[in-house]
């Protein structure tokens, strides 16, 4: 059952959905105050992801609110079904030493995608200075920022909030918005839950109704870990590939006239990129043959794109101002492996 003030907060979401989106973060009462500690209120859940899209190096805390008695529904291979009124929510964050991360830390934005009445909405809100706050901010922003490294060195970064229009850009599918992360194979994973321990994520979202219709277990695909030695390589580096570039990368994505594929289900080398030429050649080819080239990590597109800042080179174009050097490594050693 739900407490008054829970059920009154599920109204002014319901409502909130119909209209403008709150100016400010807390009106819409996911979490108790003081509003950075992100304590989720009742109704809102947390989860992760296997394998996550990187963000300059961000860190992330996602959460879920569906309207109270309403579930969303198992979708084997892409996202889950969700009903009208539910929030996916993401908070943008920067520990001050990414060597202790539950220390101090610098929230910069919370990304909501609401299920609408019109389907997914982007609701960028943006954090102040103090941080006491949240606002709603459709024009994004550009903003300094500093941490110290897993290796003890300080980095710095001009971080980049996306305007409204740029969320579309990355998350459009079929010519809509749709969320990316929440789908069976990046959820299958354990998650300790506060006052409930550890738990698969799909059998919670199940046991408190929040997913209907989940097979069993051993029937659902699942991420390996990116870092993960016992998984092998190519596992890895399609599970990577699926949820950095996939999303875009894909027949019904925005990069659809590339020819060039990149989630996960896609079984065609040449799609793949594996000896792919580019279907524009010129400055962001660099001149060379192929997307990937088998043995050559140094020869291949893909590896020469992700690895360049230059905003007419760059893949992905937009999300990012400084290179995953984690992410190429482990798609270098995956080409390394590749038989020439």
């Amino acid at each position: 059952m739900m407490s008054g003030v829970a059920s009154l907060a599920a109204g002014m979401l319901l409502t909130f959905l119909s209209l403008r989106p709150p100016e400010k973060l807390s009106e819409l009462g996911l979490f108790t105050p003081p509003l950075k500690n992100l304590q989720p209120s009742e109704g809102v859940v947390p989860y992760d992801l296997t394998v996550a899209l990187f963000s300059d190096y961000a860190f992330k805390k996602r959460f879920v609110r569906l309207p109270a008695g309403q579930s969303a529904r198992f979708d084997p291979e892409e996202i889950f079904e969700f009903p009208e009124g539910t929030l996916l929510i993401k908070n943008f964050y920067y520990p001050e030493d990414f060597r202790t991360p539950d220390g101090a830390r610098r929230i910069l934005e919370t990304r909501i995608l609401a299920r609408t009445a019109r389907g997914w909405e982007a609701w960028p809100y943006v954090w102040n200075a103090e941080q006491t706050e949240a606002y709603y901010d459709v024009a994004g922003l550009s903003t300094s920022v500093s941490w110290i490294h897993y290796d003890g060195r300080k980095r710095q970064i001009a971080y980049v909030v996306p305007n409204k229009n740029q969320c579309k850009q990355c998350h459009e599918y079929k010519g809509a918005i749709s969320p990316i992360g929440p789908a069976a194979r990046h959820l299958n994973r354990m998650y300790s839950y506060p006052g409930a321990g550890v738990k698969n994520q799909l059998m919670y979202w199940a046991e408190q109704g929040l997913l209907r219709e989940l097979p069993p277990l051993e029937q659902v695909g699942a991420d390996p870990e990116m870092h993960n030695p016992d998984a092998d390589i190519n596992s890895r580096a399609r599970a990577y590939l699926d949820i950095n570039c996939g999303h875009c990368h894909r027949p019904e994505g925005q990069a659809a006239t590339s020819g060039l594929f990149l989630n996960y289900r896609e079984k065609d080398p040449v799609k793949l990129g594996i000896r792919k030429p580019p279907v524009a050649a010129g400055r962001a080819a660099a001149h060379l043959q192929y997307s990937i080239e088998p043995g050559a990590p140094e020869k291949s597109i893909l590896i020469y794109r992700m690895a360049s800042l230059d905003p007419g080179i760059m893949m992905p174009e937009m999300g990012r101002r400084t290179v995953d050097e984690e992410g190429i490594a482990l798609l270098r050693e995956w080409i390394s492996e590749m038989k020439p």
